[in-house]
């Protein structure tokens, strides 16, 4: 993981980074950022990124009551390894 300095510069009445073009073309970012605070640090991510954070993942899998697995069963019936227990 490489690690930039970035200058905390004035802008207006608050405080602000200037993130370099080839670091906000490599991850996509326009217009517009989204923030996650965590315990260590703050994480920026593009608006466009539609990854949940690890916390995220983990609530909409126990909200989700489980996970059907009838149709991975299926696609994977013609892989052949069925016949090798036979």
């Amino acid at each position: 993981m490489k690690l930039d300095t970035l200058k905390v510069v004035r802008i207006g009445n608050s405080r602000g980074v200037r993130l370099p073009a080839p670091l906000l073309a490599r991850y996509r970012i326009k217009n517009d950022v989204t923030v996650e605070q965590r315990p260590e640090g703050i994480l920026l991510r593009s608006v466009s990124d539609k990854r949940f954070s690890w916390e995220e993942t983990a609530k909409a899998m126990a909200a989700g009551g489980g996970t059907e697995f009838s149709d991975l069963e299926k696609a994977t019936a013609a892989d052949g390894l069925f016949s090798l227990d036979q």
